[in-house]
Parts: C-alpha cells; structure tokens; sequence
C-alpha cells in the first residue's frame, strides 16, 4: 500500500492490507491477527535512537512529554491531532541489587521496569494512548473491553478523557478490587459476567462486531503499537545501549507481542545491533504458554503455525471445564488471543516461557515490596522467573537483566495484605498488636 502506515494480516498465507482508517480487530480475509507495518522510507525516523532524547527538552509540549508520543516516528499511524495524551510514560528504571541478591544475580546487573507510576497504575496507559489515538482518528464514539482488572481501569480513564463511552466485562469474582475500583470511579459501564475472562473476551469481540464499538483489548493492533515504548524507554534508561534479557509476565501475551515486534523493527532500521533475548513468565495455574511451547513444541515457524496443535489444546481445556486459577489476577488467561504474535516475538527475540507457582510469585513480590517498588503479584512473576532461569543457569550472573514490572501495589492489595498478616511466606511482615501500654509498646520497639 502506498500510505506510510497501514494494516497487515500476519497470516503468511494470506498477507492481506488494510489502511489504518478502518477498525478491525482481525483480517477480515481468514480471521488472523493484524498488524500495524511502516513503509519506513517515507518516514521520518532518526537515524539514532538518542536523538530522541532531545525532546526532554520540550516538555511543554504534551506529545514530548508523553513517554509514548515522544518516540512517535516509531508508531506514526496517525497525525499529531489525533494523539490522545494524559501523561504516561513517565515510568523509571531502577537498578536494584537487594533484588539482585535475591535471585542470584551481579551487583548493578538488575533493572527494574516500573509501569506502576502510569496514570491509572499500569502498563496499559502505553497502549491505551495509541489505541484511542487511532478510536479518535476513525471517529469511535463507543467503546468496549474484556478485562481482569487493568485493562479496565485504563479504558474507562482514557475514554473519559475522550469523552468515549466505555462498557468494560469482567469475569464473576474474578478482578481485584483495586483495578474495579477505577473502573467504576472513572465512570465505566461495568457488566460482571458469569465466567472467566476467558469468557468475557468472547462475549466482548461478538458485542463489538454486532453493535460497531471499538474494541480496546490487545486484539487490537493499535494497542500494542503504544505498548512497543516500554522497551525504548528501557534502552533509553540504559544510556541507549540494549539489556542482555528482558522478563516479562504472560497473561494474553500483547506485551511480549509488543515487545517483540519492537525489537524487531529497531533492528530492521538499524537503531540497534543487536536484539535482547526475552523470557516469558506464566503462572503455573494458567500456563497455556508454557505447556504450547514446552511441552507441545508449537513454534511461529515463519508464520505456518501449527493451528490443529492449538485447536487441540483449547478443547482440551473445555472438555475439563478448565479455569485458570492464580493469585496473579492479571494474567489468569487460558486462551491468550496474541498467542501467535507472541510466538513470533519468541522467534525474535530467541525467547524462552517458564511458569512459576503462587507461592514463589508472592515471596518475590515481598522482596521487591521491601527493596525495591511495590507491584501487583503479575509483576512479581518477573522476579519469581528470573530467580529461576538463574538456578537452571540459563541467564548468567553477569548479564544485564530488565524485569517489567507492570502495575502498581494498590492494584491487588488484599493479597499483600493477606500474605503479610496470615503468615504465607518466609518474607511476611505481620503487624504485632500491643496492649494500649507504653511500657510495653516501648518494649517491642526496643
């Protein structure tokens, strides 16, 4: 196509292109997921990746001061007055060698990618700033998702700033009460559906296709371009240079999408001379991942995925009425939908997928909470991971290591508060009740 940006089916067999002004969620030729390609040469992209740092500069200007919008010659789909903006981004990296020591790793080797300081508290703002961008450019009015909590929250705080209308579903019992919180407070409709989110991702795709409403979940394209930014702001944060490993949590897989398809495109423009290797980390009660990719050997293969090795597995998991169950609320998914895009990322990036228990997950989440930066249990499943590709040898000491850490502690305080004060692990750090004596509280404090 001749536009600068457009629409491509990622099925290689069929490859069809759409322009970027129509909505869609799949390839309307065969179903497969889209994405959103360049014609790179009619664009005007830096020849260095630090000369984006000039933008720190002007910072007055809202696209500049965007964490997203301020690399935006890298996901240009749409003109600068269509950009939707309400400050995200503004993210740090820290390096951490308490949390270091902890999985094993060399001091001044671990960095910590923390999504938690977004506007609503996670990584989704990435994303939801470049999808509703392309929902303002084609004229959206109306808006929808399927969630397990942060998704909606981050949909309902950027369509209010739209002044889109949102609905967001989510599963029966199944989302923390900090991420339902700012759903409902942002002025969602909220519609609680009998299931799992797994249930409530089919539910929403047939609501949007029948009704006309914008789909915001990672099916769409547009999304994972915003969620790209996350990994130029970890080379930004590393003076420019690439880390060894990026971790980063599973769930329905559009971050390591993401993550993969930006890898990729750096090194096709040559802002990059190398590509970071990439570990993906499930939860062992959802780990449709690790069991495709370990145990089923399902693989991107140029594109040719094997669907009857998916196909199997999925009705697998219904003749068990299986449901994912983990403390990790975030990536509780069964049935990722950018499975095969995610596939293509392990390609990439020469990924590996390991699953870790809750228990490790919260222990890991204790000791970041105590050394580093509060997260969600989703975000602890990095270090939960980390700690244990270090014991399996897979990623040496001294290699430079980034863990994304996608949201904020507040997102699921009941399980920091339980693991803490029920005793759960060998890190809980229960309250001590006193008698309403100062000779004794005294005592305690000594």
């Amino acid at each position: 196509m001749a536009d600068a940006a457009y629409q491509k089916c990622i099925n290689p067999a069929c490859g069809s292109e759409f322009d970027c002004g129509q909505a869609m969620f799949k390839c309307p030729a065969c179903g497969e997921l889209l994405d959103v390609c360049y014609n790179w040469d009619s664009m005007n992209v830096p020849g260095k990746l630090s000369e984006f740092a000039k933008r720190w500069g002007t910072r007055d200007n809202k696209l500049d001061f965007s964490g997203v919008w301020r690399f935006r010659e890298l996901l240009s789909f749409c003109k600068d007055r269509h950009k939707v903006s309400i400050g995200e981004g503004q993210t740090i990296l820290q390096q951490n060698d308490a949390v270091a020591e902890y999985v094993d790793m060399g001091s001044g080797r671990l960095y910590l990618q923390y999504e938690g300081l977004n506007p609503s508290g996670s990584f989704k703002d990435n994303g939801m700033t470049a999808a509703f961008s392309h929902a303002r450019m084609v004229g959206a009015t109306s808006s929808a998702c399927a969630s397990t909590g942060n998704t909606s929250a981050s949909v309902a705080l950027y369509a209010h700033s739209c002044g889109v209308k949102c609905t967001v579903f989510i599963g029966s019992g199944r989302i923390a009460f900090g991420k339902l919180s700012q759903a409902m407070d942002y002025g969602a409709q909220t519609i609680q559906i009998l299931g799992d989110f797994d249930d409530c991702m089919r539910q929403v795709q047939d609501v949007c296709t029948k009704l006309g409403l914008y789909l915001l979940n990672s099916l769409n394209p547009f999304r994972l371009e915003g969620q790209k930014t996350i990994m130029y702001r970890i080379i930004e944060g590393l003076g420019w240079e690439v880390p060894d490993w990026i971790v980063v949590p599973g769930g329905n897989l559009g971050n390591s999408s993401a993550f993969g398809k930006a890898f990729g495109e750096l090194k096709q423009l040559g802002l990059i001379d190398r590509i970071p290797r990439m570990a993906i980390i499930n939860a062992t009660g959802a780990e449709t991942l690790t069991d495709l990719v370990n145990n089923k050997k399902l693989c991107w293969n140029d594109g040719k995925v094997d669907q009857s090795i998916i196909d199997d597995y999925y009705a697998d998991l219904t003749a068990r009425n299986f449901s994912p169950h983990t403390c990790a609320s975030a990536i509780e998914i069964s049935r990722p939908v950018n499975l095969k895009k995610c596939l293509r990322a392990i390609d990439i990036c020469d990924g590996v997928v390991r699953a870790v228990p809750d228990e490790e997950i919260v222990d890991a989440k204790a000791i970041i909470g105590k050394y580093g930066l509060g997260c969600e249990p989703a975000s602890a499943a990095t270090i939960a991971g980390l700690k244990r590709l270090r014991a399996e040898g897979l990623i040496a000491s001294d290699e430079r290591v980034a863990c994304v850490l996608t949201g904020h502690l507040l997102k699921d305080p009941d399980v920091t508060v339980n693991y803490h004060k029920d005793k759960q692990g060998r890190f809980s750090n229960p309250p001590i009740e006193a008698p309403n004596n100062l000779d004794e509280i005294l005592k305690l404090i000594e």
